[in-house]
């Protein structure tokens, strides 16, 4: 009877490709908590868009803060402060009056309550500085039953990880590249009644069954569509190029870059600059954009959010199709 030598099977289990998954996974873990805490930690009010009705000189004082808060738009009354904060040209309105010691200050925080309050900070700490007293006025507040604005965020990050979920369980049961091209487009055709089904059901939770971003319901629905479409697309072109370490890029993508420069927790412009610049281009922060402006702003500045996630849906269906032409190589495969 044969003898199995001690230690053999874990020697034979340390493979370079297991150690290469194991570092692989360290590596994204360690990029997570960098990414959170790095944005999270410390948040800070940085050139938050304001509309101002004031004279020339108290305008020019609100814009030159210390730390830079505000980047102000002198405007020529309220109406005009309003409907830029409603076409999210801006996200708050200052109202100097010059006839009484008491100012307002226009806020929306449906588009998110922590960025509602700093504009509030910094408001009161102006008034207080000038002697004046401040009245504040929520002119598109979230929903009842969507605290602080976040359901967006939640909805959108389940869409996401249905959509990554689904690619990667395709990989890992039929191969993380398809070997012909009709094979690909039948993982894009599984791949879009997939994303019909789950935008339904996201738009069922949040309408119908929670009520918690009422009332527009079959816009949510092609929007959670597009979402899941397209992330799932994008990870299964990845794995097209990359085998099972793209699930691992996917996640980086959507998740550890994407979370916490999507505008959820805390808004783009209290976020330090990299994230800030990164938000608006990854299928996260454009559908937690594209949701809040459908709820609560009429449907206004649609168009780039739109554009965003059409783009990434286009590119994950491009690049899966190009990768399920290239030559079939030996790649990185998981461990059994």
């Amino acid at each position: 009877m044969h003898n199995a030598t001690p230690g053999a099977g874990a020697r034979s289990a340390l493979t370079p490709g297991t150690l290469a998954l194991v570092l692989g996974v360290l590596l994204v873990q360690l990029s997570f908590l960098l990414s959170y805490i790095g944005s999270f930690h410390n948040p800070d009010p940085q050139g938050i868009p304001v509309a101002v009705v004031a004279p020339g000189q108290a305008a020019e004082r609100l814009d030159r803060l210390p730390g830079d808060p505000l980047a102000v738009t002198v405007v020529e009354d309220e109406q005009t402060a309003r409907e830029r904060i409603r076409q999210r040209k801006a996200e708050g309105g200052y109202l100097l009056n010059p006839r009484g010691s008491r100012d307002t200050l226009l806020v929306a925080s449906a588009a998110g309550g922590p960025q509602a309050q700093a504009l509030r900070n910094v408001g009161e700490r102006v008034a207080g500085e000038q002697h004046r007293q401040l009245k504040v006025v929520d002119i598109a507040p979230s929903g009842q039953q969507d605290y602080e604005s976040l359901t967006a965020f939640y909805l959108i990050v389940g869409w996401l990880v249905g959509g990554y979920l689904l690619a990667s369980l395709m990989g890992v049961l039929a191969g993380t590249r398809p070997a012909r091209p009709e094979l690909g487009a039948l993982r894009l055709a599984g791949t879009a009644a997939y994303a019909i089904l789950s935008g339904l059901g996201g738009a069922i939770i949040v309408d119908p069954v929670l009520h918690a971003l009422p009332g527009h319901f079959v816009e949510l629905w092609w929007v959670g569509a597009l979402l899941v479409f397209g992330t799932a697309a994008c990870t299964l072109a990845l794995e097209a190029f990359l085998g099972v370490v793209g699930i691992g890029v996917a996640v980086l993508i959507f998740v550890v870059l994407g979370n916490p420069s999507a505008g959820g927790a805390f808004q783009k412009h209290l976020i330090p600059s990299f994230w800030r610049a990164i938000g608006d281009w990854i299928p996260t922060g454009a559908g937690t954009t594209a949701v809040r402006n459908i709820v609560y702003f009429s449907g206004n500045a649609l168009g780039t959010p739109l554009l965003v996630l059409a783009l990434w849906a286009l590119a994950g269906a491009v690049l899966l199709m190009a990768g399920s032409l290239r030559r079939r190589e030996p790649g990185l495969t998981l461990p059994i």
